[in-house]
């Protein structure tokens, strides 16, 4: 019974500890990487602003070969949008849509995520001419998790940082081949 109690005693203790780290972890999350293609901007711009070309860079994309994707409105536009649905937990099921773009200089998409958990994300891509037909992308992934799911804040940089990495070397693997 003692053993009992004191297992019990340290469970409490570990969840009161990680409600508190919640209650002081902000709700807010930024994960960036970047990368220099050896491609003109218009030309890496021209690639990236269409969703469906997603499927070529994007691991989250290619994690399930068996994804079911849907794309409405006219890609590469803003209202564009990409639907998605998979078996594989780590793909689940969401929606993205371009609800801003400035021709040559950026491309901001929402993301609403439904499975494997409920929430709205926000991806902007930077374009930023580097000089002699080089384009330097910046990739930025933020949101707001309500708590205690902002405790995932803390790990959000190694969660999402090298999936976010590899798209962009997908990416110039892509632009530059």
């Amino acid at each position: 019974m003692n053993i009992l109690i004191t297992i019990l005693v340290v469970l409490g203790s570990i969840i009161a500890l990680l409600l508190i780290i919640a209650l002081l972890t902000k709700k807010e999350f930024r994960v960036s990487r970047q990368i220099v293609i050896n491609r003109p901007l218009a030309e890496v711009f021209n690639y990236i602003k269409f969703l469906k070309n997603q499927e070529y860079y994007s691991v989250w994309v290619m994690k399930d070969p068996n994804i079911n994707l849907v794309y409405t409105g006219t890609d590469g536009t803003v209202g564009a949008t990409s639907s998605w649905t998979s078996d594989d937990k780590n793909v689940g099921i969401g929606q993205q849509e371009i609800i801003n773009m400035v021709e040559n200089e950026n491309i901001e998409v929402e993301v609403r995520f439904k499975k494997p958990f409920e929430a709205t994300s926000y991806a902007h891509t930077k374009l930023t001419s580097m000089g002699d037909g080089q384009t330097e992308v910046t990739n930025l992934f933020f949101g707001k998790s309500k708590f205690p799911m902002n405790l995932m804040n803390l790990m959000m940089d190694k969660l999402l940082g090298k999936d976010m990495q590899t798209n962009l070397s997908n990416l110039k693997k892509i632009l530059e081949g």
